[in-house]
């Protein structure tokens, strides 16, 4: 059941286990090696470079984060953050350094100032700045900007530059910013292969990722599929165990009840719909949960489609739409013109660590993607983190999305907006029996462990890490590095 590797990618694990030797972690140089992760994003902003900071650090590593000021997916400063507070951090080990930006708002206009403001900043710190780090690790959701940081960084100092792509671009800017002229498109591709060109290895996030950027003129050893994980904290849970959990997260909501009593006064009319639709002698609502960002990217248009759909059909269902976004607000509204109330339920943003009890009370989980050729190549992170909790998994995203669920036999998959097929395949999976819900889950689980386990993915990029230093020092001998 597991994922088949590649003639080339084995030919690669290969080269690199021999170059390697017997090298391991208690080595006492490795554990002195510094890492310094570019990312626009990182804690307290929920994106899954936090915890792999946070394994470096107990692998031995010493971990820099160069960050902007938190400001995701609201689109402005989190509270106590700002230009001028907050700028040195410590997480788990991970030092952290923030450069001032622009909050990212809530238009196109907003997003391109927040990127290119980044990079301005970035610029001057690494022209500056006193950290001497043995590897750069620019860790890539869009946008792809933030990597020129971490390659000027890099080249200045003549140390190994890596890229790791979740993002495709240049071909996800017209989605992000809705710019499509051509000469800007055409500048974003030359900084692509200038990032490209300057990235001593490229891991991306899916298979596809790795086709194109290779068509795109990489070199094809150098560029490595490397998928993405999830934290510890997904995983199956039973009844006793969410209960618990939902009784210590009631605990810790203060600062999301502002937003949640927002949530909670627009979402009562729905609920007083639904519960006068359901009577007792119904069965309870088949419970669908897509728990993340709620942006245009997600492409969750389709549920109102769909609902009108299972509307229809009188179908008892309810989707659980869990997190915030650019889109919630238009989402919500389309959901009450459309007449479906009844069918969601709409909950605030949650912490990750809460998001695996939620799920446990759920039949299924929801995956969905917006339809382009970008999104069709994307494995989004909640793939790792649904099927590491275990859960039947219900898709309607074009591409590899489909083909992992299909080979892990652990759900139904539709083309992207495609909202017919969505809901026979709802109805479908609402009739199988309890025993048959679970051997999906288990399936999932099961595929998770083969395919995207966070210690044999991290044992992997050890053996990179080690294998390109290796080779540095080779080449430059032992008194060619620059310092800072």
């Amino acid at each position: 059941m597991s994922e088949q590797t590649s003639d080339g990618e084995k030919r690669q694990q290969v080269s690199i286990s021999e170059k390697v030797g017997a090298w391991g972690l208690k080595e006492n140089k490795m554990k002195q090696k510094h890492i310094l992760v570019v990312s626009q994003y990182f804690y307290p902003e929920q994106f899954r470079v936090n915890d792999l900071c946070s394994q470096w650090v107990k692998r031995g590593y010493r971990v820099t984060v160069l960050t902007g000021i938190p400001n995701y997916p609201q689109g402005k400063f989190y509270p106590g953050y700002g230009l001028c507070k907050k700028r040195r951090e410590t997480y788990n080990g991970v030092e952290m350094i923030r450069i001032p930006l622009i909050p990212r708002g809530s238009h196109g206009i907003g997003l391109i100032c927040n990127y290119l403001s980044f990079v301005v900043s970035g610029f001057f710190w690494q022209l500056f700045t006193r950290q001497n780090a043995d590897l750069v690790f620019n860790y890539e959701v869009s946008p792809m900007t933030q990597a020129l940081v971490g390659v000027w960084y890099a080249r200045k100092r003549g140390i190994p530059c890596f890229l790791y792509v979740t993002d495709l671009w240049p071909d996800n800017v017209a989605i992000v910013t809705g710019i499509r002229n051509r000469a800007f498109l055409g500048a974003i591709g030359r900084m692509v292969d200038y990032i490209y060109k300057n990235s001593e290895r490229i891991f991306t996030s899916s298979r596809s990722f790795r086709r194109k950027i290779i068509r795109r003129g990489a070199a094809k050893e150098k560029v490595i599929f490397w998928p993405q994980y999830a934290e510890d904290f997904y995983r199956p849970m039973d009844a006793a165990e969410h209960a618990m959990q939902g009784e210590e997260s009631a605990n810790g909501q203060a600062l999301a009840q502002a937003e949640e009593n927002r949530a909670r006064s627009i979402q009562e009319p729905m609920l007083q719909q639904a519960r006068v639709q359901t009577t007792a002698e119904q069965k309870e609502a088949f419970r669908i949960t897509f728990a993340g960002n709620i942006g245009y990217a997600q492409g969750l248009q389709v549920l109102i489609h769909t609902a009108r759909r299972l509307k229809e059909a009188q179908a008892l269902v309810q989707f659980h739409i869990v997190g915030d976004g650019r889109y919630k607000e238009e989402l919500i509204a389309g959901v009450k013109k459309a007449g479906v109330e009844a069918y969601f339920q709409f909950t605030g943003q949650r912490k990750p660590q809460e998001i695996p009890a939620i799920l446990a009370k759920s039949d299924a989980v929801l995956i969905t993607l917006d339809k382009s050729e970008v999104f069709a190549m994307t494995i989004p992170a909640k793939t790792q983190s649904c099927m590491a909790c275990g859960k039947p998994i219900l898709a309607a995203a074009d591409g590899e999305i489909g083909q992992i669920i299909k080979k892990a036999g652990c759900g139904f998959a539709c083309g992207a907006q495609d909202a017919k097929a969505l809901a026979e395949q709802i109805l479908a999976m609402s009739a199988l029996s309890g025993e048959e819900l679970e051997a999906l889950g288990r399936n999932a689980r099961r595929y998770y462990e083969e395919n995207f386990d966070c210690a044999m993915l991290l044992d992997r990029m050890d053996q990179y890490i080690q294998s390109v230093s290796t080779e540095r020092a080779q080449e430059q001998g032992p008194n060619n590095r620059k310092g800072s």
